[in-house]
């Protein structure tokens, strides 16, 4: 029997909610107030490969991801695409369009099939008003994606690709400091690796290679075995 179209709102806005919950922005809300962030929103849905939004374009409010992956970059002036970040499931992302900002100030792409939750800026505006401690999380999360552009930053300070690699790669692993191998698990395909360090997919699969001839890792599909961490860090020295 066909859901009647308020069964199907109240799913939607279950689901809205459920995702909003895993939100940094929005863990420590109500049931209640977490409801009226949710009446604020829209959900989106995206093909892989569609544009969420283009730099420069009317900003309709912030984001939240919903299922998927949201690829957020800017093209340089010689052409290339540079991420900034790859956002993913409960992940918020253009919160500075709450502020004077009035346009994105980057591209937004979906990596694969994805949903997103629309934030619209003037409602959550006024909700801002009425919970003001909704204007000191945004504040964190901001903090948060300004710590990541500054790791950005000092990624591409490192001049040649074996030592911006070397860098993502003991920035990335995971493990207990006691561990004898660290493991990165790659959460997206090797050309946008690349991109994010401003190489060719060809550039990077020859120094993933060289790192593997020299026994600093191990690569197993989308895992990487970090077996020298001494060796890796004499590229950045």
């Amino acid at each position: 029997m066909p859901l009647d179209t308020e069964t199907r709102r109240d799913f939607k806005r279950t689901a809205i909610c459920n995702t909003l919950r895993e939100c940094r922005l929005f863990q420590d809300l109500t049931n209640e107030d977490l409801q009226r962030v949710a009446d604020t929103c829209v959900l989106k849905s995206l093909e892989k490969g569609e544009f969420l939004f283009r730099e420069h374009e009317k900003a309709q409010g912030f984001y939240v991801v919903h299922s998927g992956a949201i690829n957020v970059h800017r093209v340089t002036p010689e052409g290339k695409e540079q991420i900034i970040c790859i956002f993913r499931q409960g992940e918020p992302f253009a919160e500075i369009t709450l502020t004077t900002v009035d346009t994105y100030p980057a591209d937004a792409v979906a990596l694969e099939s994805s949903q997103v939750i629309l934030i619209r800026k003037q409602e959550f505006r006024e909700l801002i008003f009425k919970m003001p401690q909704l204007a000191l999380q945004m504040l964190t999360s901001m903090s948060v994606h300004l710590k990541h552009l500054v790791q950005l930053l000092e990624d591409l300070k490192f001049k040649q690709i074996e030592s911006r690699l070397a860098h993502w790669l003991l920035r990335n692993r995971r493990g207990a400091p006691c561990d004898h191998e660290h493991v990165v698990e790659l959460t997206t395909n090797k050309r946008t690796l690349a991109n994010q360090l401003g190489v060719t997919s060809e550039t990077l699969s020859r120094t993933l290679a060289r790192f593997r001839d020299e026994g600093l890792i191990q690569v197993d599909r989308r895992t990487i075995t970090l077996l020298d961490r001494e060796g890796l860090q004499r590229y950045l020295e």
